[in-house]
């Protein structure tokens, strides 16, 4: 009776242990996978973040005007929508924005336009 008992103590602490062991490695691989893996809020914080940065780089841009450009970054690839009035600065604009720390690529849409679209 005594061995039937001390099998049934030992059987219970093996399962307890390996719940808990089971339990620990599943705890461990949420909080590393949350620690590589950003939110979405965060993800779409920093993205917002950069594409204000590039924007003030084109501001503080010698004779360049932001009035018309539109900038929108996602996990570091920058694109540049909108019109300028002089076409030297749709290059000069890319090379801005390629200068902000943290993009890794810039696509350019600029075109040439007028202020206010010059409809018609």
């Amino acid at each position: 009776m005594k061995t039937v008992n001390l099998l049934k103590a030992l059987g219970i602490a093996l399962c307890l242990a390996t719940a808990a062991s089971a339990y620990a490695q599943s705890s461990d691989a949420m909080a590393t996978g949350d620690a590589s893996a950003p939110s979405a809020k965060t993800v779409k914080k920093t993205d917002r973040a950069l594409g204000l940065q590039v924007r003030k780089a084109l501001s503080k841009a010698q004779g360049f005007d932001v009035s018309n450009v539109f900038v929108r970054a996602r996990g570091g690839a920058v694109t540049i929508t909108g019109s300028v009035p002089d076409g030297a600065q749709i290059p000069q604009a890319e090379e801005v924005a390629k200068g902000v720390a943290g993009v890794k690529s810039v696509n350019n849409k600029l075109t040439i336009g007028t202020q206010g679209g010059g409809g018609g």
